[in-house]
């Protein structure tokens, strides 16, 4: 009978599960000090950028929280059917729905991934002029197949090495290494030879300097894309701030469109009944009826088609803005619509263009990138000429049978020289200078067009304020007299001299009014923010909530929507 062979656990697997242990808890190590280094740099550049987010962090919850928050306890009969779904939904206040956008929306921790990942460039360019060590060794037996030949021996031959190198700004570069071998014949005649070396080099360019300042060049750009990327980001704050509240301010607005088209379905009704009883009392016409219960299906359809439009906009607000699942049970807040009013701002065309240009960060960066390419210039035009460079090294060595072969100071040796490359060569240098002086030009022609760019949207958003202010006063004056057309019919109805097409037309007349004043508050609202926001003054508290200049002035503060 054959006896399986005992199966035993491997040392080689211990080993395995014991590095991917170790690897694990390395791994979490590098993310700690990566996050360490990239919260330090950008700590320190948002120090020079106002309305930074002050702590910064793109670490997750994940968790939606809505303990606290008001719920709606009432349902809203001009939403139909759809009503009792908010019954028991969390109210969202602007505030609210800001602070819970920041956290949760997926573009918005994109872009603050993107600066996070700039700041890890810059760690890594700030290493380059560290000093950076380095370890390494090999073992390795060699030998014949068996059976072994006499005079041939097995041997093993391992080798250790440590080094260090440093590139000192204004000086150079420093490299240094130490080495060991061991080399022990195992068969034959057993023996065993040590040696180590310890050795230094020093490298100075001293013409053209090309490599040495490509290297300082890099670590300057990296810092100051780091400075780009903040002011990005807190440019990209403000845009998103004012993003979400559109949003937010349109699904109020679709819910307002619901609220009117309600109003004309009922009154739309109860000009149909009262022409039905006019009818069957022979004092209307089939034609007359006909027209109103044909409006009453009209308005029928239209509030339907609300209902169906915002339940729309508030699922994509959910998630386009919020980045909350859509089956999340919310509403926001009517009253955030009913404290909008007509604010103009208090200050000239002509100022206002003199603090956007000195406050946009948006400008700022492109105005540095300009300077960057007049660095990139000269960089590119010392390329062009001869290039010495300065080599000097030193070495000490130990070699013996036995022991640690400690380098001997006395064994030593060292050199110096010089490299000289002539420009006769020059090709890629040379398209490297004419590429240069061209993204020059361009940094040029970006910066001149970004101040025309700026210019245009402060002048665009003066005439939208103006623009929505006018269309405000236009629509609550049709909201008077529609609602006094509308009086008027009624009046006649009672007294049986109504045109059925005249109340058609004044109760279309009215609702439409309604919802053109609330669109001109919102769009002008939102014409405010963008306002604001172009002019680069548009601050933002850490929750996203935004604070508006106190120099407005409050053309009208009545809401005739409320």
């Amino acid at each position: 009978m054959r006896r399986e062979p005992t199966k035993r656990h491997p040392s080689w697997a211990c080993g395995v599960a014991c590095a991917i242990a170790l690897s694990g808890c390395t791994a979490k190590y590098y993310q700690h000090a990566a996050d360490k280094a990239a919260y330090r740099l950008i700590s320190q550049k948002s120090r020079g950028v106002t309305n930074m987010e002050p702590h910064f962090t793109i670490e997750q919850t994940n968790v939606l929280r809505l303990a606290g928050l008001p719920v709606a306890r009432q349902v809203e009969e001009y939403l139909g059917a759809a009503a009792e779904s908010e019954r028991g939904a969390a109210i969202l206040s602007m505030e609210d729905a800001l602070a819970m956008a920041i956290k949760n929306n997926r573009t918005y921790q994109n872009s603050k991934e993107q600066l996070y990942i700039s700041a890890l460039a810059l760690s890594l360019a700030q290493h380059q002029f560290a000093p950076i060590f380095s370890g390494g060794g090999s073992a390795t037996v060699n030998g014949p197949a068996p059976p072994l030949s006499d005079g041939v021996a097995e041997q093993l031959d391992a080798k250790g090495n440590a080094g260090a190198s440093w590139l000192v700004r204004d000086l150079g570069k420093i490299t240094g290494a130490f080495t060991t071998d061991f080399l022990r014949f195992l068969a034959g005649n057993p023996s065993s030879v040590i040696s180590s070396e310890l050795g230094a080099t020093f490298t100075r360019p001293l013409l053209r300097n090309a490599g040495y300042k490509t290297d300082i060049e890099n670590l300057t750009q990296a810092e100051r894309n780091l400075l780009y990327a903040v002011r990005d980001f807190v440019r990209t704050r403000k845009d998103f701030s004012v993003q979400v509240a559109s949003a937010y301010y349109d699904v109020l607005g679709s819910r307002d469109f619901i609220r009117n088209s309600f109003m004309n379905l009922q009154s739309s009704r109860l000009s149909a009944a009262q022409k039905r009883a006019w009818a069957d009392e022979g004092r209307a016409t089939q034609t007359d009826l006909g027209r109103l219960e044909q409006q009453e299906l009209s308005a029928e359809s239209t509030w339907i088609g609300a209902i169906r439009t915002y339940l729309r906009a508030l699922d994509d607000f959910k998630i386009q803005q919020l980045g909350i699942p859509v089956e999340s049970k919310i509403v926001l807040a009517d009253r955030e619509l009913q404290q909008l009013g007509i604010k103009i701002p208090a200050l000239s065309v002509d100022d206002a263009i003199k603090i956007a240009l000195a406050a946009r960060l948006d400008y700022q960066n492109i105005q540095d990138r300009y300077d960057d390419s007049l660095r990139q210039v000269k960089l590119a035009a010392d390329q062009l000429k001869p290039d010495l460079t300065l080599t000097a090294g030193a070495s000490m060595s130990q070699k013996r049978a036995e022991g640690f072969a400690v380098p001997d100071p006395h064994n030593y040796n060292w050199n110096a020289g010089l490299a000289l490359d002539l420009p006769f060569e020059r090709t890629r240098e040379r398209n490297n200078y004419r590429t240069a002086l061209i993204t020059q030009d361009r940094a040029a022609r970006a910066a001149s067009l970004q101040k025309d760019q700026i210019q245009l949207d402060i002048r665009e958003g003066f005439r939208s304020l103006d623009e929505t202010r006018r269309s405000y006063e236009i629509s609550a004056i049709g909201v008077k007299l529609a609602e006094r057309r509308v009086d008027e019919q009624n009046l006649l109805a009672e007294l049986g001299r109504a045109k059925a097409q005249d109340q058609v037309d004044a109760q279309n007349a009215f609702a439409d009014s309604k919802n053109s004043l609330t669109q001109a508050l919102v769009r002008h609202t939102k014409a405010r923010l963008g306002f604001w926001r172009d002019m680069g003054i548009l601050f933002i508290k850490e929750n996203g909530q935004w604070e508006e200049m106190k120099a407005t002035a409050q053309a009208a503060n009545t809401n005739p929507a409320k």
